[in-house]
């Protein structure tokens, strides 16, 4: 892992930081390269799950057939009819999708989730990769993880395992 470099100036996530301001909301038009689609049998409340409580907002809507939401650059969420009642899971898969957050908005969201949905996140968490996760289950059974990232410190428990269980050498402070 000698070829890798820092590009945090490609994307809308921050450094990581105690107090790192979250991107802005993205309303440009882009080729997404990566995005979501979501069957939905009730699209007002994934709507209004996925906007006030995970922070995305309707980008472009065409009633009865598809509302595309994001939230930073790179974030979009395609939320579409189910075509079938057996197209919406009745439990969420093992897959998840994962968004980036700031770690000052992990407990916000984590509060918004539970107002619209009680019992619908889990955690936050530490992870040993340096990120605190909050896992989501949205209305359509979406596992969605909103993951920031912590501040690395090269003398750390946490450079120390990268270090030692993982063989990557990280950036000195």
């Amino acid at each position: 892992m000698t070829d890798t470099y820092p590009a945090f100036d490609m994307g809308p996530v921050p450094l990581p930081a105690l107090d790192a301001e979250p991107a802005e909301l993205f309303r440009g038009i882009y080729g997404m390269p990566m995005f979501v689609n979501a069957p939905t049998r009730d699209m007002a409340a994934s709507v209004e799950f996925w906007t006030h409580g995970l922070g995305f907002f309707e980008f472009f809507a065409a009633p009865g057939r598809v509302t595309h939401l994001r939230r930073w650059a790179f974030q979009d969420v395609l939320l579409v009819p189910a075509d079938a009642p057996s197209a919406v899971p009745t439990s969420p898969p093992a897959m998840t999708v994962t968004f980036s957050c700031v770690l000052s908005q992990v407990d916000q969201i984590a509060a918004a989730c539970e107002g619209l949905v009680p019992g619908s996140t889990t955690g936050p968490r530490q992870t040993p990769w340096n990120t605190v996760d909050l896992e989501v289950v949205t209305p359509e059974n979406v596992r969605v993880i909103m993951t920031a990232a912590r501040p690395y410190d090269p003398a750390g428990a946490a450079a120390q395992s990268l270090r030692d269980e993982l063989g990557i050498e990280g950036p000195s402070a």
